[in-house]
């Protein structure tokens, strides 16, 4: 078993940018000479998300739009009154998504299915410099 880590870095706009990180992820794992395992992505901070979705316009406005539904940025929240930087929509939101996904490998090969690809979010209500943490694990 081989351990191999990377890293993707991002500047982003925040306030729920959708960034597709699929080709990055595979170009990794290309360079990490694996046939099988498992590519895990970890995002450091509590104002980004990772998961899987079919990236595309409707969708991505339809994913920002239920974020919005679900955790409104003009709510009155306990942690804009403490911290007072207008970001506990980004903290909630980041965490209902969660920073961690865990995508298998065969023949070097990501297992995603036809229309699934790997998303970054950045929920913050700022741009930020972002940093992904790959570990890929498998064997030769």
């Amino acid at each position: 078993m081989k351990f191999v880590t990377r890293r993707i870095h991002l500047s982003t706009q925040g306030n729920s940018e959708i960034r597709d990180l699929t080709d990055e992820v595979k170009k990794e794992l290309k360079g990490a000479n694996l046939k099988s395992g498992f590519v895990n992505l970890f995002i450091p901070g509590a104002t980004g998300g990772l998961t899987t979705m079919e990236y595309e316009p409707g969708l991505i406005d339809d994913l920002r739009q239920t974020f919005q539904r679900i955790a409104p940025e003009e709510t009155e929240y306990l942690h804009n009154v403490t911290h007072k930087d207008g970001n506990a929509h980004s903290h909630i939101r980041a965490s209902l998504i969660g920073p961690f996904l865990s995508i298998p490998f065969e023949n070097a090969t990501l297992q995603l299915g036809k229309w699934q690809q790997i998303v970054f979010i950045d929920f913050d209500n700022r741009s930020r410099k972002r940093e992904i943490v790959l570990q890929i694990i498998g064997e030769r």
